[in-house]
């Protein structure tokens, strides 16, 4: 596309609002960068950006190439991560993406993994969003839930982290047990900030005890578990956090109906290289005694 350069030029304007801004990322003079898009508007007979003192501002036209130059960005940068992928030498960057709360049992499978191969660097996220591995976001993500459906995903069980209901030895010791699940309501429950979580645990909550008995709410498992620590009330952990914790008291032991799959999901396109596989292997012998501990 004869073109390309200028349209290239314009996306980093839009994105950064300047032309200085744009002129430093892609290496060339302020006034290359404007030529381009003067050149760009004649070309498509339209005003791309609208020009003020504090820098560019995209038309509609100039959101519309916006959108079209940053899905070819994207495209091009998954296509350079897949063929990153396809060497067959085990090096460079994995980057591995799961739910919050695992990275007990991570850490230890990144440290057998890089003791075998050195020369990979290892970038673990644990961020709310869902990374998109078509986009070439990462190479391994551990997903919870139902299986995830993307038809150009490789999807595999992992494993089953069973949950059940827990608190501190501090905790029994002032309010007592429950005496069963209807008992629930007079005491003391840390629950979700967020309202329509789908954590099938936290579904059960919702519908057995009511909102005034959760007095103590959470965003994120690492304070959850903590506040549990700490006697602040009844939670939700796995067994094998409680297995790690001696002082916590199993309440309710843990249910089919409050057990969450993981899966490892893989791109089609990098899910046979030899990075991914070795990694792979790594955790599922890992898995393997998860199991023992998890269940």
């Amino acid at each position: 596309m004869e073109n390309w350069d200028e349209i290239r030029t314009a996306f980093q304007v839009a994105r950064l609002g300047t032309v200085s801004g744009a002129a430093d990322v892609l290496g060339v003079h302020h006034a290359t960068v404007i030529r381009h898009i003067d050149a760009l508007e004649k070309r498509l007979g339209a005003k791309l950006f609208q020009r003020h003192a504090r820098g560019y501002t995209p038309t509609e036209a100039g959101r519309d190439l916006l959108s079209v130059a940053q899905t070819t960005e994207e495209q091009f940068g998954q296509l350079a991560s897949r063929i990153k992928g396809q060497g067959e030498t085990v090096s460079g960057e994995l980057v591995v993406t799961a739910i919050t709360g695992i990275a007990d049992l991570l850490a230890p499978v990144f440290a057998a993994y890089q003791a075998e191969f050195p020369d990979v660097k290892i970038r673990f996220m644990t961020d709310m969003r869902v990374f998109r591995l078509d986009y070439g976001e990462a190479h391994v993500a551990i997903r919870a839930g139902a299986a995830p459906q993307e038809p150009d995903n490789v999807v595999q069980s992992l494993m089953t982290m069973n949950y059940g209901i827990y608190a501190s030895q501090t905790y029994i010791d002032h309010h007592g047990m429950p005496a069963d699940e209807a008992d629930l309501a007079r005491h003391r429950l840390i629950g979700p900030e967020n309202p329509d979580t789908r954590a099938p645990f936290y579904l059960w909550l919702r519908d057995k005890v009511p909102p005034e008995a959760i007095s103590f709410r959470v965003t994120e498992p690492a304070a959850n578990l903590e506040a549990i620590k700490a006697g602040l009330g009844l939670g939700f952990c796995t067994a094998h956090f409680a297995a790690q914790n001696p002082d916590l008291v199993q309440v309710f032991a843990p249910r089919s109906e409050w057990a969450a799959p993981l899966w490892i999901v893989t791109h089609v396109d990098l899910h046979r290289t030899l990075k991914v596989q070795s990694f792979l292997a790594h955790l599922k012998r890992a898995s393997l005694r998860w199991a023992e501990t998890c269940g």
